[in-house]
């Protein structure tokens, strides 16, 4: 087990610093618990609380499960990828937004007219829906393991494929695919190296 962080520095209990970060690895393999829709449901009202910018929200996403819609993805998966994302309960495709200015009004009251500023630029709304829903792909990850499930985030696979496929109708833009589920057998590789302190960290 990781070595547990003092708890004078962080307040987060043992048990929760191992859950969402120090223990928490990749799933590979996945029992057939299923996963409920209030666990979905609850996964997002947690992840959907951290801040982006000018509480914008870019995420979207597609919970897929094992039927047609299962049998379309994985025509866009990867070979590597394929058999751990066929038997997963559930798997989420997390997306971008681009058209998020449309919910402005809603989301971002205090700056009125910031609806039709970016919908006058969409080079700067793709970027910054890229970069938003990115933040929020780490916060949905955390809300998965909060939630006592695993996710094995990939991302070996064919977003245009994948796009074309489901959201054709949308200015929606894959990102990242998540299996989600209860670990199997053999669900974890070996944790590998992480950077220490001193190799990442620079003072100014």
């Amino acid at each position: 087990m990781t070595d547990v962080l003092p708890d004078h520095l962080i307040t987060l209990d043992p048990q929760a610093q191992a859950q969402l970060f120090t223990e928490a690895r990749t799933a590979n393999t996945f029992t057939d618990t299923p996963v409920s829709d209030e666990q979905l449901r609850a996964i997002y009202d947690l992840a959907k609380y951290p801040p982006t910018a000018m509480n914008v929200q870019p995420l979207r996403i597609l919970f897929v499960r094992p039927g047609n819609g299962r049998d379309r993805l994985l025509t866009h998966v990867a070979d590597g990828n394929r058999a751990k994302t066929a038997t997963a309960p559930v798997v989420a495709v997390l997306a971008a937004d681009t058209d998020f200015h449309e919910h402005l009004d809603t989301v971002f009251p205090i700056r009125p007219g910031m609806r039709e500023h970016f919908a006058a630029d969409p080079t700067t709304r793709d970027g910054m829906a890229r970069f938003n829903a990115g933040l929020q792909v780490g916060y949905f990850l955390l809300a998965v393991r909060a939630a006592g499930l695993a996710a094995g985030p990939m991302g070996g696979f064919d977003a245009t494929g994948v796009d074309n496929e489901f959201f054709t109708d949308t200015g929606w833009k894959s990102l990242l695919l998540v299996n989600i589920g209860h670990p199997g057998p053999d669900a974890w590789h070996p944790r590998l190296p992480r950077l220490d302190y001193d190799t990442v960290v620079r003072h100014a």
